[in-house]
Parts: C-alpha cells; structure tokens; sequence
C-alpha cells in the first residue's frame, strides 16, 4: 500500500479542514465535559505505601479506622531563662486548648504525660482537632491563633505549632504559589522561544495554542483512566510539563518541514503532503517510544508511578492524535497566512539552520574519530559521580526550611527525637482490649525503651470496635539516617518478637515515616532493573523496525543512556557535593531522593527520542534517495539543526522552572530533566551522533538476513508527478534534483 499512515491521515485532515478542526474541538470540549461528570479516582493511603507500611494502611481502611486530626506546641525556655517563665507559658496554653471548643484530648507534663525533653528545656502539649481530619483544615486557624496569642504573651519563652493540619496549610500555600508561578514562566518562555524559532506571532502562537488544547483533552479523560489508576497532585503537574514540551515539539516538527518545503518551492498542498508523510511519521514513531518508555512506570509495582505514567500516556498520546488530524488541517487552513504577525529581525533571520551547528558539523565530519573521543569522554567525565550516588527518602529537609513550621519541626526533633514522625506499630486482633494483648503492648513499651533506640511518649490507640491498637514509637536518629533505621530494625526484629509478636491471631506490621522509606527502597531495588530492560528491549524493537537498522537502534540507546548518565552525574555534583547550590536556592545538601533516578530515566529515555527519530528520520531520507552516509548525515542533521534546537530551547527553559520551586525533589528533577535535554541536543546530537556515524559508514545500515521480514519504508525518486500520496516539488535553483519528486512507500 503506498503511503504512511501518518501521511494519510496528514492529508485527509488537509483535505477535510472544517471537519478535522471543529472535531478536534468538539474532542476537548466533551473530554472536559465528560471527565468532569466523573470525581478523579485519588490514591488511597494504602496506594501511596508499600511493603508492610501498605499492609498497614489497609488493615486501618478495611477496619474504618479514622486516625484524629493531631497537633503538638512546643514550649521551650533558652539555657538563660528561669524555669518559671516556661511553666507559666506552659500553664496558659493548657488551659487556653481546654477552653477551645475545637480542641479535645489535651495531654500535657502537668497532667502527668512523659513530655518533657531530657534536658528539661522543652515541653510538649499534644491535642486533637474535632471532627473529621479530612475538615481539620477548616476548624484550625481559630487554634492557630490562640496559640499564638499565648506566645505574644511569653516573649522569653518560645511557643509553637507543629502538626500534620498546621503542616499541610502552610506547605500547601507554599507549594501553590510555586507551581502557579511555573505555570505562569513556563508559557511566555515558550512563546518567547517560538517567535525566535519562527520570527513571526502566527507561527509562535499555533504549537503553544494545540499544546495548550491537548492538554486540556487528555485533562478531561484523566477523570476515566483515574478510575482505574489512582492519581495525584503531582500526576498533573507532570502531565502538563511533558504534554507541554511534547506538544510544541511535534507542532515544530510538522510546521518547520512545511516551511521549509514551501521555502523550497513547494505549492501550498505539496508541502503540506510531505510535513505529514515525513514529519507526521516522526510525531508517530516519537510518540510512540514515549509512549513505550512511560509504560515501564507500571512494572514499579507502586501506585503513584502508574498514576504518573498513565497521565504522561494519556497527554503524549493525544497529542501525537491531535499532530496528525487537526494540526495539517489548522495549518492548511491558514496556508502562508501564519507568517502573518512577522517581527522586525527576528523574522529575517529563522530562513535557514544558521551557519554555528553547520560549522560544528563540517568540524565533526572532517574529524569524526577525535569528535567521538573528545564528547564521549566529556559524557562518561559527568556520568563518573554518579558512581558515589547516595539516595535517600524525600524527608522534611526537602522542604521549604524558611518556613516556621518546618523549623518548629526541627526543635521538636532536637528535643524530643522521633516525636514529630515516630514508627507505628498496627496490631490486628479480634480483642485488642483483651488482657493478654495490652500485657503483650506494655511489654513492647518495656522492652523498646530498655533498647535505648526509642523513647517516649510511646502512645497508644484504640478503634471504637476494639479490634486495632496503633502504638506510636519514637524512635532515634531523624527519621531518615541510619541511626532510625537500626532502631526500626531493632523495633521489627527483636522487640515485636518477643513481645505482640508472640500472640496467637493477630496481625502485626509496622508502619510511620522511617519504615515506608525502607519499604520504598527495597522496591525500588528490586523493581529498577525490570523498568531499565523493559525500556531499553522496546525502545530498541521499535527504532529497529521503524529504520531497519541494527547498528542505528543500538547507537540510538546506547548515546540516550550516555546522557541520562550524565544527568545523573551533574546531579550528584549539584546535590550531594554542593557544587553551584547557591545558584539554584539549595539550602542543604544530601543524597538524591530515591525515586528521582528511575522517574528521571523513564522520562528522559522517552522524550529524548523525539530528536534521534525526527534526526534519523531525516538521515534515513537523504539515505534513501542515494545519497552517501557522510551526506546523508550532513543533511539530515544541517535540515533538524534549528527545528532540534528551538524544540530543547524550550524543554531546558520549562524544565528550569522547576528548579524555582521549593521542594528539593522537583529542583533535582528540573535540573536532571534540563541538563540531559540540553547534553542530547547538544553534544549527542552535534557530535556524538554524526561522528559515530561518520566512523560506522555503510554498516550503519546493517540489517541481519533473518530480519528482511521487517517492514520496509523508503522514499523513491520518480520522474514525474502521479496522484497523492505522491506530491510535486516545483523545482527551483540551488534545489537537489531527486527533491523534485518525493514519494513515500510501505511496503511489508
């Protein structure tokens, strides 16, 4: 059958315009329609977990468990101040919380509750919020300011909030501002680099616009791949930084082909035809390999990546849709009409790739072994650090550390270690009030204070029916170093054993902050493996068929992983060693959060795709009608170079924005993402990439005999025009004579 599929569709939707353009939107409009019927399936707390702190969280769903909107207020004197000033604080507050009517079950040192530091400078007071803790929100700002009143009162002795409520409102309005603040840099950023890219405000505003609508469509059917994947705040906020960067991709790709084929000539139908035949194809394969790399996210055997994953499915795959049916139609509609809107300058100066990337590349090909040698060991000099990558579990020191509450949370910490994220120990019973359970409980207190390694207050808690006690154990170190770790260790393997362990009946797991952390990791060692071979093998399959090329397949990974390694490398001089912290608003240092290098990989793998397929698609072009692979290689890469490096202008520009934000875990993968678009786009694609193609030669082209079976797509000089999908190129001088006629041909 002649023609692509891509080409195909790229020409019906040309040739359908009003049909394609008001389909698409009636698409958006009733995916936004329709999703919004349908409440967002969220993650459950057993979702977020997993290993026993999940076992946990179910066995507390399951039995209805409502675990009370807690708070503690630290009242803490300075070595200097008299002791009496700090009972005095401490007897204010109590009775300022009994007297609040959304506070119940105060505990305090003066009702004899063991909250009093080691030093005897601090003094906790921990209460309950009435209600449900899902309102807490609601009911809390009246506490908040009563606590405050009572420390305007005591200016010498500190009084403080810290609880999960308090937390949650503050990180959140922090949290807010930054994303929306990225939201608001990303989109100017982008149409600021779009009017560079095509010196006119048409041009600029239509892949910015079509990103924008793809988003929004596959926005609107989250609310049904939800239902079966449970998403997160953060599932959104991924899917619109790489529905963002996809979607103007695949714009930039289609409409710089066609501008490049009408400035060659071509009639306003002929370029079209072979945007969509040649360009079309690389939107496909490119989102399909994203596609491709996302799907690993499902073999994490963690709820939250399946989330992620689907959502970056979802937006990635509506808008290679979009790409192929209204963007030829939008762009046949507006015909030379979208170099309306031209900027003085600017406008005269994106005709051609530039004179900087040709010059490199004359460079490249003249001394392509010294080329590859020189860029692959600049990569593999940034990827050596990543061999000392020291992961950790994302914890409060990732969080905005100016913030009052988090530094409340660190004092807290100091005085009273374990206190504010103690190890949580979920018993199961039929009777859990029965006399040998509690003997049982008092016996783990016993024991797990005599550990030294855990310390009060142990607490404990009962459901209404009698059937759950969770007993919270502080335990030593900050929640996240190794020193909790040993303690959770002695907690699980020693303590519970001997004690709660022994009961015939019940279930016992340990959850709490510490405990998800180990959960997470092991995990994440077990299933990272699985997530790299299953990328790596499909990516493979896929450029193998689309090029059927071996050698090019092969290349392709091997140079996507030399910069993944390279952004893991610059992340562990940035983040662990401190180099350049300053810069990026960095406050501490430490190891890398344990889920950015695989969330980082599969991202990456995916999207930096995009360039190698629409790159060797061009190459395999020039190939194709006869040309040499040193040429082919010269024009394929001369013809991307601007189209490749407006489109990872963006991506670094959007990615960065995330490295304003406060969190430590989304600066990582701002930097990460950046770093690796800007290395694949840069070194890889400029000197890597041509030199070691300019070494293989003709084996470049290596396909075994026992895949000749493969599908074969080819483009054919013929001499003269026939009916589409065959188009004609008027000629014009300067013009390569087999462009005169292009034609596209799969044959199986």
């Amino acid at each position: 059958m002649s023609g692509n599929i891509a080409g195909r569709i790229g020409r019906w939707s040309a040739r359908h315009r009003k049909t394609a353009v008001f389909g698409w939107l009636a698409f958006v409009v009733l995916a936004v329609v329709v999703g919004s019927l349908l409440p967002r399936g969220d993650l459950s707390g057993a979702d977020t977990e997993v290993g026993a702190p999940a076992q946990a969280e179910e066995i507390l769903e399951r039995t209805g468990w409502e675990e009370p909107a807690s708070e503690m207020v630290l009242v803490q004197r300075d070595e200097g101040t008299p002791q009496a000033a700090a009972d005095a604080a401490l007897t204010d507050l109590v009775a300022t919380l009994e007297d609040a009517p959304e506070v119940e079950n105060v505990a305090s040192p003066l009702a004899g509750a063991p909250l009093v530091s080691a030093d005897g400078r601090s003094a906790l007071v921990t209460f309950d919020i009435r209600g449900s803790p899902d309102t807490a929100e609601d009911r809390i700002e009246p506490i908040m300011d009563a606590v405050a009143a009572v420390a305007a009162q005591h200016g010498d002795v500190r009084v403080e909030q810290f609880g999960g409520t308090s937390a949650d409102l503050a990180l959140g309005e922090t949290l807010e501002d930054d994303f929306q603040r990225a939201e608001l840099l990303s989109i100017p950023i982008t149409l600021a680099v779009l009017l560079l890219t095509f010196g006119a405000l048409v041009a600029a505003l239509l892949p910015l616009v079509f990103a924008i609508s793809a988003f929004i469509g596959a926005l609107g059917l989250l609310g049904f791949t939800s239902q079966i994947w449970g998403v997160d705040d953060s599932a959104q906020i991924v899917m619109l930084l790489i529905g963002l960067a996809v979607g103007v991709d695949y714009s930039l790709f289609y409409l710089k082909r066609e501008r490049e084929e009408r400035a060659r000539g071509a009639g306003p139908v002929d370029a079209l035809d072979i945007a969509a035949a040649t360009s079309g194809r690389s939107v496909l394969i490119s989102g399909i390999t994203v596609v491709v790399a996302m799907s690993g996210m499902f073999l994490t055997g963690f709820a939250v990546f399946s989330g992620i994953g689907s959502a970056t499915i979802l937006v990635v795959a509506t808008s290679v849709l979009g790409s192929l049916t209204v963007l030829p139609a939008l762009m046949s509609w507006l015909g030379d009409k979208v170099e309306k809107g031209r900027i003085p300058i600017v406008g005269r100066r994106t005709a051609g790739p530039g004179r900087f990337w040709p010059a490199v590349l004359g460079v490249v090909l003249r001394r392509p072994l010294v080329a590859a040698v020189v860029a692959g060991a600049a990569l593999l000099g940034l990827a050596l650090p990543a061999l000392s990558m020291d992961l950790r579990n994302e914890s409060v020191t990732d969080l905005p550390q100016d913030l009052p509450v988090i530094q409340t949370y660190e004092r807290i910490s100091e005085a009273f270690p374990g206190g504010p994220s103690p190890a949580e120990v979920v018993i199961e019973a039929d009777d859990v009030t029965a006399p040998q359970v509690t003997a049982a409980i008092a016996d783990l207190r016993e024991q797990a204070l005599a550990t030294g390694r855990m310390f009060e207050p142990i607490e404990v808690v009962t459901d209404d029916a009698g059937t759950v006690a969770v007993v919270s154990v502080p335990l030593a170190g900050d929640g996240e170093d190794q020193v909790s770790r040993d303690a959770l260790a002695a907690l699980e393997d020693d303590v519970i054993p001997a004690t709660v362990g022994t009961l015939d009946d019940t279930t016992v797991v340990v959850a709490g902050g510490t405990a998800s952390g180990v959960a997470f990791e092991e995990l994440m060692r077990e299933r990272t493996p699985l997530v790299f071979a299953f990328v790596l093998v499909l990516a493979f399959a896929l450029l193998l068929v689309s090029f059927r090329s071996v050698v090019i397949a092969a290349t392709a990974v091997v140079l996507n992983l030399l910069s993944v390694a390279a952004a893991y490398g610059v992340l562990v001089l940035v983040f662990q060693e401190g180099w350049g912290a300053d810069l990026i608003g960095l406050s501490s240092t430490g190891g890398i959060v344990n889920w950015i290098p695989l969330f980082l990989f599969v991202i990456l793998f995916g999207l930096s795709m995009d360039y190698h397929v629409f790159i060797l698609s061009r190459i395999r072009e020039a190939r194709d009608r006869g040309h040499s692979t040193r040429d082919a290689v010269s024009s394929g890469i001369t013809s991307s170079a601007g189209v490749v490096t407006s489109a990872a202008v963006i991506m670094v520009f959007v990615f960065l924005t995330f490295v304003t934000l406060s969190l430590t875990s989304l600066k990582q993968m701002g930097v990460g993402l950046a770093l690796a678009v800007l290395l694949d786009a840069t070194v890889v694609r400029a000197v890597l990439l041509p030199s070691v193609m300019q070494l293989l030669g003709e084996r470049n082209w290596y396909l075994p005999r026992w895949l000749e079976w493969l599908p074969t797509l080819r483009h054919d000089t013929v001499p003269t025009p026939v009916p589409a999908p065959a188009v004609r190129i008027p000629a014009q001088a300067g013009a390569r004579r087999d462009d005169e006629v292009v034609q596209l041909v799969a044959t199986d």
